[in-house]
């Protein structure tokens, strides 16, 4: 298996990503939203112990609901959630969302949401996005390269003692469909090991991270409260129906659990949402026939999620009082032999 074109979640036909962020002080943080401009099935699976999240039950596959419009991924802590309602707007100007009445736009957007804690990271506790940034960031959206490190609601994200960041990925199958995953990184948990590896480097596909090196430098202590989360979108092309998309949101926390340690701790709102664009028969937990194409597409987007990981940490930039990898550890990036 290899990446897909772009190595991002915008591999995964019908997936758009739009990007916003401000990052001057006292600034620091953003929006990230993912469009489905037909629609997808969707599923969530929410593990931290601090959430802050919008729309989920709407999710669970007893639901009537069968999926979403956008998924917005932003900064603010529980103030962000304001950024829906400027995606939701955006959307129903253009006539997307559950028909809800005989007029073209008569429709109520489907718009799951979830933040991550960081707040103050750029100086003001109140410079935090708002419904004009969801908005914004729809409106940019694109089946382009996403921007990755500090930018979207990875601009104010940190990952342990370390800058997060936006990080994506993507895989394509044997069968030629594809797998992506897009994800902010905010940990309380580290990315890298005591030596400062980076967790999830060893899961990289051919060379993709064959270029780091075991760093030499110590890895910087801790500093400030440890409040964070991750939080990401997992995106298929195959058709899943409600249930296993539920369950691909459930098997890709192993991705984070690969890629950051502690995970799903008190002070983390950890929630996964997982999309399926795919049209035609949609394949089922209940159909023996399609169980290993369904074990296939979840240990992908598992392993493709603590990919995307990775490249946010190595794509971030020192800010908010927190070193970026390459500032913390520039010896894993010497080629010369040692």
């Amino acid at each position: 298996m290899q990446p897909g074109p772009l190595n991002a979640i915008t591999d995964v036909p019908g997936v758009l990503v739009g990007q916003v962020e401000r990052v001057d002080a006292p600034y620091l943080t953003g929006t990230t939203v993912v469009h489905v401009p037909a629609g997808a099935v969707a599923g969530v699976d929410v593990r931290g112990g601090a959430p802050g999240t919008r729309e989920t039950d709407l999710l669970d596959p007893v639901n009537s609901n069968p999926g979403v419009n956008a998924v917005v991924l932003t900064g603010g802590s529980a103030f962000g959630l304001d950024t829906a309602g400027g995606v939701m707007r955006f959307l129903e100007e253009r006539g997307e969302g559950v028909r809800v009445g005989p007029g073209e736009l008569d429709v109520v957007p489907i718009v799951p949401a979830a933040v991550i804690f960081d707040l103050g990271r750029g100086g003001g506790f109140q410079a935090r996005p708002d419904a004009s940034w969801g908005r914004d960031a729809i409106a940019a959206a694109t089946d382009g390269p996403v921007a990755l490190g500090n930018h979207g609601a990875g601009a104010g994200a940190k990952a342990g003692v370390l800058k997060g960041g936006v990080g994506t990925a993507s895989v394509r199958l044997a069968d030629g469909s594809t797998v992506g995953a897009l994800v902010i990184v905010n940990a309380v948990g580290s990315v890298i090991d005591a030596d400062g590896v980076l967790y999830g480097a060893r899961l990289g596909l051919g060379d993709e991270f064959a270029d780091l090196q075991p760093p030499t430098e110590a890895p910087p202590v801790a500093t400030g409260p440890a409040m964070n989360t991750v939080i990401a979108v997992v995106a298929t092309d195959v058709p899943l129906d409600k249930a296993a998309a539920k369950r691909m949101a459930m098997v890709a926390h192993d991705g984070l659990a690969r890629a950051v340690d502690p995970i799903h701790t008190l002070v983390d709102g950890d929630s996964i949402f997982a999309l399926s664009t795919g049209a035609g028969e949609r394949l089922s937990g209940t159909d023996p026939s399609a169980l290993l194409r369904l074990e296939t597409v979840f240990a992908a987007g598992a392993r493709t999620l603590s990919r995307a990981v990775v490249h946010g940490v190595l794509n971030a930039e020192s800010a908010g009082g927190f070193p970026s990898y390459r500032e913390a550890f520039p010896s894993a990036f010497d080629v010369r032999p040692r």
